[in-house]
């Protein structure tokens, strides 16, 4: 057993080396990215001496290395939200935009910024879009659990489809109907890693980590749902507490990632889909894995929304629809056959 054991985690060591491998030159390709090609010795000379007056310097640290780091910090906190919502509800299908915790935050976000009720500082922002995104994914679970008093998974997809079609329809008529922030309809509905500038990403980083280090501490009790609840209570878990507290951090993650890039979609879907086994022995490394997972698709989704129709550029979330809603088909047919 300890042999298993130690063999897993050689294996998990191994796959976070090649993730961050992978991570690393998807990072330096999407810097290069954009109208002006710029010489990977540049950008290592701009990162370590800056020089404003340069204007390749200037384009690499105003522009493009914010873009990058929101796409890595974004999908880091979508992947590991959706390994954390997918190993509490023990359900492969939850995924954070098809259960409305996306739609759920970005509603938040919307009204926060269009009406004003209080001015929140930037830093305050991802905990208000949290609780938008908590309160449509409480009133998902409530609904798929009339009736039964259980938690239904396909029911649980059903209700979160729709709550999210109407949230994504209200933000629609919020934007629609005040001309000051219709041009925001895209990056709201969709999400795109456009909207993400430095600013942005250092107000979202303490929130995201607090989200990350949770997820971390949470691990070790989640690892024993995969043995079933009944082992779990007798090893000392409390499954109750524990859940409720991973959906909380799920909520924060989400509601993060959602007020710096916008809903973008099933990267908490595909970043654990790449690691199938990862969910038969959930443990700190597979939550690492996910989360650098998630942050290497959205920045090769950003990539391709840059370079596919350059100069035109597409919205981020439109590359993660086209890529993640085969997927998600793919694992829907697969339980319901």
């Amino acid at each position: 057993m300890t042999a298993m054991s130690s063999a897993g985690h050689s294996r998990e060591r191994h796959a976070l080396l090649l993730m961050l491998s992978v991570l690393a030159v998807l990072a330096i390709l999407h810097i290069q990215q954009g109208a002006r090609p710029i010489p990977a010795t540049v950008m290592l000379d701009a990162v370590l001496s800056p020089d404003r007056d340069a204007f390749d310097h200037f384009v690499i640290l105003s522009l493009r290395l914010p873009r990058a780091s929101a796409c890595i910090v974004g999908g880091a906190a979508f992947g590991a939200a959706g390994f954390l919502l997918q190993v509490a509800m023990r359900n492969r299908l939850a995924e954070p935009h098809v259960l409305g915790l996306n739609a759920g935050a970005s509603l938040a976000v919307v009204l926060v910024t269009t009406y004003q009720p209080v001015v929140l500082p930037d830093i305050l922002m991802p905990f208000a879009a949290s609780l938008g995104a908590a309160g449509l994914f409480g009133l998902v679970l409530a609904l798929s659990a009339l009736g039964s008093g259980r938690f239904d998974p396909v029911r649980m997809v059903f209700f979160g489809i729709a709550l999210s079609a109407l949230a994504s329809a209200l933000v629609s008529a919020i934007l629609i109907l005040n001309e000051d922030t219709l041009e925001q309809l895209r990056f709201w509905l969709v999400g795109d890693a456009a909207g993400g500038g430095a600013a942005a990403v250092w107000s979202i980083l303490p929130a995201v980590a607090l989200g990350l280090v949770a997820g971390c501490l949470l691990m070790p009790q989640l690892a024993t749902f995969s043995l079933g609840e009944s082992i779990s209570v007798a090893l000392g878990a409390s499954v109750h507490r524990t859940r409720i507290a991973a959906l909380v951090v799920t909520a924060l993650l989400c509601g993060s990632a959602v007020s710096l890039v916008g809903p973008i979609g099933f990267v908490g879907l595909m970043a654990p889909a790449l690691w199938p086994r990862l969910h038969q022995r959930p443990s700190l490394g597979a939550f690492l894995l996910v989360a650098g997972s998630g942050a290497a698709i959205l920045l090769a989704a950003d990539i391709l929304a840059l370079g596919l129709l350059a100069p035109t550029e597409l919205p981020t979330g439109a590359l993660t629809g086209l890529a993640g809603a085969p997927v998600f088909i793919w694992l829907v047919a697969r339980r319901l056959t």
